[in-house]
Protein backbone atom coordinates (compact mmCIF):
# COMPACT_ATOMS: atom_id res chain seq x y z
CA UNK A 1 0.00 0.00 0.00
CA UNK A 2 1.16 3.73 -0.42
CA UNK A 3 2.68 4.73 2.67
CA UNK A 4 1.21 8.21 3.83
CA UNK A 5 -0.96 10.01 6.67
CA UNK A 6 -4.75 8.95 6.08
CA UNK A 7 -4.26 6.32 3.03
CA UNK A 8 -5.59 3.62 5.51
CA UNK A 9 -9.13 5.69 5.08
CA UNK A 10 -8.81 4.08 0.99
CA UNK A 11 -9.55 0.56 1.95
CA UNK A 12 -12.36 0.84 4.28
CA UNK A 13 -14.92 3.64 2.46
CA UNK A 14 -17.57 1.56 0.34
CA UNK A 15 -18.33 2.71 -3.03
CA UNK A 16 -22.25 3.95 -4.16
CA UNK A 17 -22.16 1.26 -7.26
CA UNK A 18 -25.05 4.14 -8.76
CA UNK A 19 -22.87 6.85 -8.32
CA UNK A 20 -19.30 5.45 -9.34
CA UNK A 21 -16.64 7.26 -11.22
CA UNK A 22 -14.90 4.23 -12.22
CA UNK A 23 -18.09 2.51 -14.26
CA UNK A 24 -19.19 5.99 -15.17
CA UNK A 25 -15.90 6.73 -16.92
CA UNK A 26 -15.89 3.34 -18.80
CA UNK A 27 -19.28 3.39 -19.72
CA UNK A 28 -18.19 6.25 -22.31
CA UNK A 29 -15.60 4.27 -23.71
CA UNK A 30 -16.58 2.20 -26.81
CA UNK A 31 -16.57 -1.74 -26.34
CA UNK A 32 -13.70 -3.25 -26.71
CA UNK A 33 -9.94 -2.58 -26.24
CA UNK A 34 -10.23 1.00 -25.41
CA UNK A 35 -12.82 -0.18 -22.19
CA UNK A 36 -10.65 -2.95 -21.93
CA UNK A 37 -7.64 -1.28 -21.44
CA UNK A 38 -8.34 1.82 -19.45
CA UNK A 39 -10.36 -0.67 -16.93
CA UNK A 40 -7.21 -2.92 -16.89
CA UNK A 41 -5.16 0.28 -16.20
CA UNK A 42 -7.24 1.73 -13.20
CA UNK A 43 -7.55 -1.87 -11.56
CA UNK A 44 -3.82 -2.16 -11.71
CA UNK A 45 -3.62 1.56 -10.20
CA UNK A 46 -6.35 0.52 -7.50
CA UNK A 47 -3.92 -2.77 -6.64
CA UNK A 48 -0.67 -0.57 -6.74
CA UNK A 49 -2.25 1.50 -4.05
CA UNK A 50 -3.19 -1.81 -1.93
CA UNK A 51 -0.33 -3.38 -1.98
CA UNK A 52 -1.09 -6.40 -3.62
CA UNK A 53 -0.20 -8.40 -6.60
CA UNK A 54 -0.59 -6.09 -9.86
CA UNK A 55 -2.00 -9.34 -10.89
CA UNK A 56 -4.74 -10.13 -8.75
CA UNK A 57 -8.07 -10.49 -10.42
CA UNK A 58 -9.90 -9.93 -7.08
CA UNK A 59 -8.64 -6.35 -6.53
CA UNK A 60 -10.93 -4.21 -8.72
CA UNK A 61 -11.12 -0.17 -9.60
CA UNK A 62 -14.56 -1.23 -9.54
CA UNK A 63 -14.43 -1.03 -5.74
CA UNK A 64 -12.21 1.86 -4.89
CA UNK A 65 -13.05 5.32 -3.52
CA UNK A 66 -11.09 7.36 -6.26
CA UNK A 67 -13.11 10.57 -5.22
CA UNK A 68 -10.35 10.23 -2.00
CA UNK A 69 -7.50 10.65 -3.69
CA UNK A 70 -5.49 13.38 -3.47
CA UNK A 71 -2.31 15.34 -5.12
CA UNK A 72 -0.09 13.55 -2.17
CA UNK A 73 -2.04 9.98 -3.53
CA UNK A 74 -1.32 10.50 -7.30
CA UNK A 75 1.98 11.85 -7.09
CA UNK A 76 2.97 8.89 -5.33
CA UNK A 77 1.22 6.93 -8.47
CA UNK A 78 3.01 8.37 -10.82
CA UNK A 79 6.53 7.65 -8.92
CA UNK A 80 5.43 3.80 -8.46
CA UNK A 81 4.50 3.74 -12.36
CA UNK A 82 7.70 4.61 -13.17
CA UNK A 83 9.40 2.64 -11.03
CA UNK A 84 7.94 -0.42 -12.93
CA UNK A 85 9.85 0.43 -15.91
CA UNK A 86 6.90 -0.02 -18.36
CA UNK A 87 6.82 1.55 -21.90
CA UNK A 88 6.21 5.47 -21.53
CA UNK A 89 2.86 4.61 -23.63
CA UNK A 90 1.36 2.15 -21.07
CA UNK A 91 2.36 4.41 -17.94
CA UNK A 92 1.19 7.16 -19.47
CA UNK A 93 -2.01 5.34 -20.40
CA UNK A 94 -2.34 4.48 -16.64
CA UNK A 95 -1.93 8.10 -15.98
CA UNK A 96 -4.74 9.30 -18.41
CA UNK A 97 -7.13 6.80 -16.68
CA UNK A 98 -6.44 8.14 -13.58
CA UNK A 99 -6.97 11.67 -14.81
CA UNK A 100 -10.21 10.68 -16.26
CA UNK A 101 -11.66 8.89 -13.83
CA UNK A 102 -11.21 11.61 -11.26
CA UNK A 103 -12.89 13.79 -13.94
CA UNK A 104 -15.98 11.72 -13.30
CA UNK A 105 -15.63 12.11 -9.69
CA UNK A 106 -16.21 15.83 -9.94
CA UNK A 107 -18.72 15.35 -12.40
CA UNK A 108 -20.77 13.25 -10.07
CA UNK A 109 -19.85 16.23 -6.92
CA UNK A 110 -18.14 13.71 -5.26
CA UNK A 111 -14.77 15.84 -5.53
CA UNK A 112 -15.13 19.89 -5.34
CA UNK A 113 -13.12 21.42 -8.23
CA UNK A 114 -10.05 22.40 -6.28
CA UNK A 115 -9.72 18.87 -4.85
CA UNK A 116 -10.39 17.45 -8.51
CA UNK A 117 -7.60 20.07 -9.89
CA UNK A 118 -5.02 19.04 -8.05
CA UNK A 119 -5.45 15.38 -7.42
CA UNK A 120 -5.50 15.14 -11.63
CA UNK A 121 -2.40 17.61 -11.91
CA UNK A 122 0.17 14.65 -12.39
CA UNK A 123 2.28 14.95 -16.07
CA UNK A 124 3.11 12.14 -18.19
CA UNK A 125 6.21 10.75 -18.70
CA UNK A 126 8.16 12.01 -21.01
CA UNK A 127 10.83 10.90 -22.75
CA UNK A 128 11.55 8.82 -26.55
CA UNK A 129 11.26 5.60 -27.41
CA UNK A 130 10.87 3.49 -30.69
CA UNK A 131 7.72 2.56 -31.09
CA UNK A 132 7.43 -1.51 -30.36
CA UNK A 133 6.70 -4.29 -32.15
CA UNK A 134 8.58 -5.44 -35.33
CA UNK A 135 8.40 -5.33 -39.66
CA UNK A 136 6.55 -8.34 -40.41
CA UNK A 137 8.76 -9.91 -43.03
CA UNK A 138 7.26 -10.40 -46.70
CA UNK A 139 8.05 -14.68 -46.51
CA UNK A 140 5.90 -14.43 -43.01
CA UNK A 141 3.18 -12.59 -44.67
CA UNK A 142 3.69 -15.26 -47.96
CA UNK A 143 2.89 -18.24 -45.87
CA UNK A 144 0.07 -16.56 -43.90
CA UNK A 145 -1.82 -16.26 -46.95
CA UNK A 146 -0.98 -19.75 -48.07
CA UNK A 147 -2.18 -21.14 -44.70
CA UNK A 148 -5.41 -19.38 -45.31
CA UNK A 149 -5.52 -20.68 -49.02
CA UNK A 150 -5.34 -24.31 -47.92
CA UNK A 151 -8.39 -24.34 -45.61
CA UNK A 152 -11.12 -24.81 -47.61
CA UNK A 153 -13.84 -23.58 -44.87
CA UNK A 154 -15.34 -20.63 -44.31
CA UNK A 155 -12.61 -19.44 -42.02
CA UNK A 156 -9.98 -19.82 -44.60
CA UNK A 157 -12.02 -17.01 -46.86
CA UNK A 158 -12.40 -14.97 -43.87
CA UNK A 159 -9.03 -15.14 -42.78
CA UNK A 160 -7.31 -14.28 -45.98
CA UNK A 161 -9.54 -11.31 -46.26
CA UNK A 162 -8.75 -10.29 -42.99
CA UNK A 163 -4.99 -10.38 -43.13
CA UNK A 164 -5.09 -9.16 -46.59
CA UNK A 165 -6.88 -5.86 -44.86
CA UNK A 166 -4.26 -5.58 -42.14
CA UNK A 167 -1.52 -6.09 -44.68
CA UNK A 168 -2.95 -3.10 -47.34
CA UNK A 169 -4.93 -0.84 -44.95
CA UNK A 170 -2.44 -0.53 -41.81
CA UNK A 171 -6.16 -0.42 -39.74
CA UNK A 172 -5.90 -1.38 -36.28
CA UNK A 173 -7.53 -4.83 -35.39
CA UNK A 174 -10.22 -2.78 -33.56
CA UNK A 175 -11.18 -0.38 -36.53
CA UNK A 176 -11.50 -3.56 -38.86
CA UNK A 177 -13.21 -5.26 -36.24
CA UNK A 178 -15.78 -2.88 -36.46
CA UNK A 179 -15.93 -2.35 -40.20
CA UNK A 180 -19.38 -2.88 -41.89
CA UNK A 181 -20.57 -4.68 -45.09
CA UNK A 182 -22.12 -0.99 -45.53
CA UNK A 183 -18.69 0.58 -45.31
CA UNK A 184 -16.79 -1.80 -48.19
CA UNK A 185 -16.67 -0.54 -51.41
CA UNK A 186 -15.29 -3.25 -53.91
CA UNK A 187 -15.16 -1.08 -57.38
CA UNK A 188 -13.16 1.46 -55.28
CA UNK A 189 -10.74 -1.45 -53.32
CA UNK A 190 -11.98 0.84 -50.39
CA UNK A 191 -13.34 0.22 -46.72
CA UNK A 192 -14.72 2.79 -44.25
CA UNK A 193 -13.39 2.33 -40.96
CA UNK A 194 -14.10 4.41 -37.71
CA UNK A 195 -11.13 4.81 -35.37
CA UNK A 196 -10.32 6.66 -32.36
CA UNK A 197 -12.12 9.64 -30.94
CA UNK A 198 -15.06 8.42 -33.41
CA UNK A 199 -13.30 9.69 -36.35
CA UNK A 200 -13.81 7.99 -39.33
CA UNK A 201 -11.99 7.69 -42.46
CA UNK A 202 -11.49 5.66 -45.76
CA UNK A 203 -8.61 3.43 -46.58
CA UNK A 204 -7.60 1.21 -49.72
CA UNK A 205 -7.17 -2.58 -50.10
CA UNK A 206 -4.69 -3.88 -52.61
CA UNK A 207 -5.63 -5.31 -56.29
CA UNK A 208 -4.61 -8.72 -54.05
CA UNK A 209 -6.76 -7.86 -51.26
CA UNK A 210 -9.98 -6.84 -52.95
CA UNK A 211 -9.78 -10.38 -54.59
CA UNK A 212 -9.71 -12.13 -51.16
CA UNK A 213 -12.48 -9.49 -50.20
CA UNK A 214 -14.78 -10.43 -53.25
CA UNK A 215 -13.59 -14.59 -52.29
CA UNK A 216 -15.15 -13.92 -49.25
CA UNK A 217 -18.04 -12.00 -49.41
CA UNK A 218 -19.62 -14.56 -51.73
CA UNK A 219 -19.78 -17.16 -49.03
CA UNK A 220 -20.32 -14.99 -46.39
CA UNK A 221 -23.29 -13.57 -48.21
CA UNK A 222 -24.65 -9.77 -48.10
CA UNK A 223 -26.79 -9.25 -44.81
CA UNK A 224 -25.79 -6.22 -43.16
CA UNK A 225 -23.85 -5.88 -40.34
CA UNK A 226 -20.25 -6.92 -39.49
CA UNK A 227 -17.44 -7.16 -42.83
CA UNK A 228 -15.65 -9.86 -40.86
CA UNK A 229 -18.08 -12.26 -39.07
CA UNK A 230 -17.58 -14.18 -36.19
CA UNK A 231 -18.08 -17.96 -36.70
CA UNK A 232 -20.02 -20.40 -34.81
CA UNK A 233 -19.13 -23.82 -33.90
CA UNK A 234 -19.80 -25.73 -37.28
CA UNK A 235 -18.49 -22.86 -39.66
CA UNK A 236 -21.96 -21.04 -39.16
CA UNK A 237 -21.88 -17.20 -39.90
CA UNK A 238 -22.90 -15.79 -36.11
CA UNK A 239 -26.27 -13.92 -36.68
CA UNK A 240 -28.39 -11.71 -34.85
CA UNK A 241 -31.60 -10.55 -35.63
CA UNK A 242 -30.91 -11.09 -39.02
CA UNK A 243 -27.33 -9.06 -38.90
CA UNK A 244 -24.29 -10.68 -39.24
CA UNK A 245 -22.32 -9.70 -35.78
CA UNK A 246 -18.56 -8.18 -35.23
CA UNK A 247 -15.72 -9.68 -34.44
CA UNK A 248 -13.86 -8.21 -31.56
CA UNK A 249 -10.30 -7.21 -31.57
CA UNK A 250 -8.86 -9.58 -29.57
CA UNK A 251 -10.62 -12.34 -32.02
CA UNK A 252 -8.87 -10.98 -34.93
CA UNK A 253 -5.15 -11.04 -32.29
CA UNK A 254 -6.37 -14.93 -31.57
CA UNK A 255 -6.70 -15.88 -35.51
CA UNK A 256 -3.37 -14.14 -36.61
CA UNK A 257 -1.49 -16.52 -33.48
CA UNK A 258 -3.23 -19.58 -34.94
CA UNK A 259 -2.40 -18.83 -38.44
CA UNK A 260 1.05 -18.00 -37.49
CA UNK A 261 1.48 -21.44 -35.67
CA UNK A 262 0.35 -23.12 -39.07
CA UNK A 263 2.72 -21.82 -40.95
CA UNK A 264 5.35 -22.94 -38.16
CA UNK A 265 7.23 -19.39 -38.43
CA UNK A 266 9.49 -18.24 -35.41
CA UNK A 267 8.46 -14.66 -36.03
CA UNK A 268 5.22 -13.96 -33.82
CA UNK A 269 3.98 -10.72 -35.11
CA UNK A 270 0.78 -8.51 -33.73
CA UNK A 271 -1.83 -6.79 -35.99
CA UNK A 272 -0.26 -3.70 -35.06
CA UNK A 273 2.63 -4.98 -36.43
CA UNK A 274 1.21 -5.16 -39.87
CA UNK A 275 0.43 -1.57 -39.00
CA UNK A 276 3.95 -0.85 -38.58
CA UNK A 277 4.80 -2.38 -41.55
CA UNK A 278 2.71 -0.94 -43.62
CA UNK A 279 3.54 2.76 -42.56
CA UNK A 280 7.01 1.76 -43.01
CA UNK A 281 6.51 0.31 -46.49
CA UNK A 282 4.60 3.64 -47.66
CA UNK A 283 7.07 5.79 -46.58
CA UNK A 284 10.17 3.69 -48.29
CA UNK A 285 7.88 3.50 -51.49
CA UNK A 286 8.14 7.77 -51.59
CA UNK A 287 4.56 8.51 -49.87
CA UNK A 288 4.60 11.97 -48.55
CA UNK A 289 4.60 12.12 -44.72
CA UNK A 290 0.67 13.99 -44.50
CA UNK A 291 -0.89 11.09 -46.96
CA UNK A 292 0.72 8.28 -44.89
CA UNK A 293 -0.81 9.64 -41.54
CA UNK A 294 -4.42 10.25 -43.13
CA UNK A 295 -4.21 6.22 -44.01
CA UNK A 296 -3.43 5.39 -40.46
CA UNK A 297 -5.67 7.90 -38.78
CA UNK A 298 -2.58 9.66 -36.79
CA UNK A 299 -3.82 12.60 -34.77
CA UNK A 300 -0.15 14.19 -35.62
CA UNK A 301 2.42 13.76 -38.21
CA UNK A 302 5.13 13.05 -35.40
CA UNK A 303 3.53 10.10 -34.19
CA UNK A 304 3.64 8.55 -38.30
CA UNK A 305 7.34 9.87 -38.20
CA UNK A 306 8.27 7.75 -35.38
CA UNK A 307 7.42 4.49 -37.66
CA UNK A 308 9.89 5.83 -40.59
CA UNK A 309 12.36 3.17 -41.25
CA UNK A 310 14.65 5.53 -43.18
CA UNK A 311 16.65 7.09 -40.91
CA UNK A 312 17.96 4.22 -39.46
CA UNK A 313 19.35 2.79 -42.75
CA UNK A 314 21.10 5.93 -43.25
CA UNK A 315 22.54 6.48 -40.10
CA UNK A 316 23.55 2.66 -40.98
CA UNK A 317 25.12 3.73 -43.95
CA UNK A 318 26.78 6.15 -42.43
CA UNK A 319 28.18 3.93 -40.10
CA UNK A 320 29.31 1.26 -42.92
CA UNK A 321 31.56 4.28 -44.39
CA UNK A 322 34.17 3.66 -41.68
CA UNK A 323 37.43 1.51 -42.19
CA UNK A 324 37.20 -0.15 -38.12
CA UNK A 325 41.60 -0.15 -37.54
CA UNK A 326 43.25 -4.06 -37.96
CA UNK A 327 44.41 -5.37 -34.65
CA UNK A 328 47.85 -4.20 -34.13
CA UNK A 329 50.03 -4.60 -30.99
CA UNK A 330 51.89 -0.92 -30.03
CA UNK A 331 55.54 -1.15 -29.68
CA UNK A 332 57.12 -1.74 -25.84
Amino acid sequence: MLSGPGDELLLTVRVDPIRNPYGTYLDQLKVGDSRRKMGSALDRIARLIQGVKLGDATVSGADFPWHLLRYEHTSRIRARLVELELSLTYTNQHLAALRRVLQEAWRLELMTAEEYQRAADVRDVKGAREPAGAHVQPEVIGALFAACDDDPTLLGFRDGALLGALFSTGARREELAGATLAGYDGGARSLRIRGKGNKERVVYLTVEANRRMAAWLEVRGRAPGGLFAPLRRGGHIWMNGGRVRHMSGQAIRKMLNRRLRETGAKATPTPHDFRRTFIGELLDAGVDLATAQALVGHASPTTTARYDRRPHAKRREAVDRLTTPAAARLPR
